[in-house]
């Protein structure tokens, strides 16, 4: 089995560390790690490094840090924009996309979209996908979190999908499977998950103009089942899986 990976602001620069606060509690506390057990740190942003338990107090370890590395950004990166689903579903979708590889979600406040996020509330909705994530990526021993961007208008993802390499719109009632369209090569791939209700043909006219219209299979997937079902292909065709 591979070593649990804990998550801290920056890798020290010297070969001695702590590892306290909710990281800390959960390996000393909850994991109950042991003097010479091994674990990986992280900062998240592609930065590891191999440690070893030396001490244990309640709520932190003493760690010797060894073995460094830097893994590479992924290329292209995969951007999902997720229309925001009812109940736990964002969450749930935030979990296995985490799992599989995605590198940004942006939430998406689709016209049909019967969640709202708003003021304060909005925030803490939001705050929940980045959590999720957070323990998705330590679960799935990932070097980099991905990023949950501010939710986004219609105007505001419109604006952000100009900037994309590549846009892929899923919908049911294309005919092109996503197997078969051609990828980039670098850059930004946005692949765009709408709501339960589908898009409006006003949405559906705006997204267009990026590009035309792709399925994944006969079957019609909820919004939470359709981008890990889509980002399983694209990881599979970009010869990461």
């Amino acid at each position: 089995m591979s070593e649990p990976v804990f998550l801290i602001k920056a890798l020290p620069a010297t070969d001695q560390a702590t590892l306290d606060g909710p990281e800390g509690h959960h390996a000393a506390d909850v994991q109950r790690l042991r003097v010479g057990e091994k674990l990986t740190l992280s900062d998240g942003s592609g930065h590891l490094a191999d440690a070893e338990v030396t001490a244990v107090r309640k709520g932190e370890l003493d760690l010797l840090l060894s073995h460094r590395r830097t893994i590479p950004a992924p290329n292209p990166r995969l951007i999902v924009a997720q229309a925001l689903p009812k109940g736990d579903r964002g969450e749930r979708a935030t979990q296995m996309m985490t799992e599989i590889g995605v590198d940004e979600i942006i939430p998406w406040q689709s016209a049909r979209s019967i969640t709202q996020w708003k003021g304060p509330r909005g925030e803490k909705s939001r705050q929940k996908w980045v959590n999720v994530a957070r323990e998705a990526s330590k679960q799935a021993r990932r070097a980099t979190l991905p990023t949950i961007a501010e939710v986004h208008t219609t105007k505001q993802l419109v604006q952000r999908l100009r900037e994309a390499t590549q846009v892929l719109l899923l919908h049911e009632e294309a005919t092109e499977p996503l197997s078969g369209v051609s990828l980039v090569g670098d850059g930004d791939i946005i692949l765009i998950i709408g709501p339960e209700g589908s898009l409006t043909p006003e949405e559906l006219a705006a997204f267009t103009q990026f590009g035309a219209p792709i399925r994944l299979g006969q079957t019609v997937l909820r919004t939470s089942t359709a981008g890990p079902a889509a980002l399983s292909v694209l990881q599979s065709r970009l010869g990461r899986w």
